[in-house]
């Protein structure tokens, strides 16, 4: 099932993520975040010496922050994308000051979700690395760090793909933006736990 309007008869609530609400889950996320941009950094380092962050001067390091910033909106216009791909009739889009997103109040299935939540951070994974590769010494940290903002950005979604999958193929998922709702079929027995 890719994507429906109205949530179907015999589905019941299983499990909400807000990683606004629930601070467990906001640390692990950002925990999850900052070892990753701190394993990239260390990465890059491997490539070009970090001490060239200090050379890159004013021109590539503004560069550098409207790359980020361009990122931020790409990643959000990818879910998008994927979205309406799969069915959404709206998505809505916004920034809590802790996260930009994009929502529906769509409810898709399991393989769809999946597809929207990983999608921005392997499209753009890709895309930078092919840029990291042309870019050169000079320009490897510009590209790098964009990179770094890519997949560090991801842990929410890396974290909630890893418990998605652990769910039956049946479930639906509306995801508002801010925090996904998971639903079962009720014949499957509900559960608050994941």
């Amino acid at each position: 099932m890719n994507a429906v309007e109205q949530l179907p008869d015999g589905y019941g609530e299983r499990v909400k993520i807000d990683l606004q609400k629930n601070k467990t889950e906001a640390l692990l996320v950002n925990g999850l975040a900052l070892v990753i941009m701190l394993v990239l950094i260390e990465i890059g380092h491997l490539v070009v010496p970090v001490q060239a962050l200090l050379r890159l001067g004013i021109t590539k390091l503004l560069l550098m922050v409207i790359g980020v910033l361009l990122y931020l909106v790409l990643h959000e216009l990818t879910h998008a994308v994927c979205m309406k791909y799969y069915g959404a009739e709206k998505v809505k889009f916004g920034y809590t000051g802790l996260y930009a997103y994009a929502g529906s109040d769509a409810y898709f299935g399991k393989k769809p979700y999946i597809v929207i939540a990983l999608a921005p951070v392997v499209v753009w994974g890709v895309v930078l690395l092919i840029l990291n590769l042309l870019a050169g010494d000079g320009w490897f940290w510009v590209v790098w760090l964009i990179q770094v903002s890519n997949l560090s950005g991801a842990a929410g979604d890396l974290y909630v793909t890893a418990k998605l999958s652990k769910m039956s193929a049946d479930i639906l998922i509306q995801d508002s933006g801010v925090s996904m709702t998971v639903y079962e079929r009720l014949s499957t027995g509900l559960t608050k736990e994941c």
